[in-house]
C-alpha cells in the first residue's frame, strides 16, 4: 500500500523549529548533519524538495527507491536538538524513523566506515533522562530486525549516548557498548513515548587507540558508508 504525504500547514505553522515548505512523508531518515541530509537526499531521493531550512536544520522530501514518499530531516547535534526535531516531526505526522548517523568505535575490532545497528542505548546523556528514560532505552525491535536483514554484516548491540563530543570516550562507563554517539537515546525515548518506531544505524567515523587518541575518517571516505546506511534504512522502512 502506498504511503502518504502530510501536507504542510497552509497558515501559521503548528511547530516552532520546523517550518515545512513541502509535504512530510510518514517515514523519515534522521541524520544529525544538515550537509549529510543534503547529500543523502541528492543520492537517494527522486526529485527532492526542501522540507525545512529553518534554524539550519535542512530537510528534504522526495520519492525513495521504491517510489513511495520519504523525508530526510537533519536533527542537529546532540540529544536536545534531536528530541525537538523528532517531537515536531511526529506532531506533523511522521510514523517511523531511522537515525542514520556517525559514531566513535568503542569495540576495538570496529574499523572506520563499518556499520553498527543499535539494539539499545545506554542513557549517559541529559536529554533522554529528562524525558524519563532509565539506565537504558531500546530501539524499536521490529524496525531494528528489518535493518539487520538489510545489513547482515553490520555489528549489532548496545551503544552509548553522551552529551560531550570531546573528552573521555565513555568506555569505562559502558564496557559492553560497541560505540558512542550523542542522539540515539533521546530519539528512542521520544519515539517510545509516542508509540512511533525509531531505530538507528551508524557508520564508524572515529576510533580510539590505547592512549585514547582519536583517529577520524576522511570526509571523502565517509561518503560510501553514509550512502549505504541510508539505503539500508530506506529498505528497512519499506519492508
Amino acid at each position: 500500500m502506498a504511503r502518504s504525504l502530510k501536507s504542510p500547514p497552509v497558515s501559521q505553522p503548528t511547530t516552532i523549529h520546523l517550518r515545512p515548505t513541502a509535504p512530510l512523508a510518514e517515514r523519515v531518515l534522521l541524520p544529525g548533519d544538515p550537509g549529510r541530509a543534503l547529500a543523502l537526499a541528492q543520492a537517494l531521493l527522486h526529485e527532492p524538495r526542501m522540507f525545512n531550512h529553518h534554524r539550519g536544520l535542512w530537510g528534504y522530501t522526495g520519492a525513495g527507491p521504491d517510489g513511495d514518499p520519504l523525508t530526510i530531516q537533519a536533527t542537529g547535534m546532540g540529544g536536545p536538538s534531536a528530541a525537538i526535531v523528532l517531537e515536531e516531526l511526529i506532531a506533523l505526522g511522521a510514523r517511523s524513523a531511522v537515525r542514520v548517523g556517525t559514531c566513535g568505535a568503542l569495540a576495538p575490532e570496529l574499523g572506520l566506515g563499518e556499520l553498527v545497528v543499535a539494539r539499545e542505548a545506554i542513557c549517559a546523556d541529559g536529554a533522554s533522562r529528562a524525558l524519563g528514560a532509565g539506565e537504558r532505552v531500546s530501539a524499536d525491535a521490529s524496525l531494528t530486525e528489518k535493518l539487520l536483514r538489510q545489513a547482515p554484516d553490520a555489528r549489532s548491540g548496545t551503544i552509548l549516548s553522551v552529551d560531550l563530543f570531546y573528552g573521555a570516550d565513555g568506555r569505562e562507563r559502558a564496557p559492553d557498548a560497541l560505540a558512542v554517539e550523542m542522539e540515539a537515546a533521546a530519539l528512542f525515548t521520544v519515539g517510545a513515548g509516542h508509540e512511533v518506531a525509531v531505530a538507528c544505524v551508524l557508520a564508524v567515523s572515529d576510533t580510539f587507540d590505547a592512549r585514547g587518541a582519536r583517529h577520524r575518517i576522511e570526509d571523502h571516505d565517509l561518503l560510501a558508508p553514509a550512502e549505504r546506511m541510508g539505503a539500508i534504512a530506506i529498505a528497512a522502512l519499506s519492508a
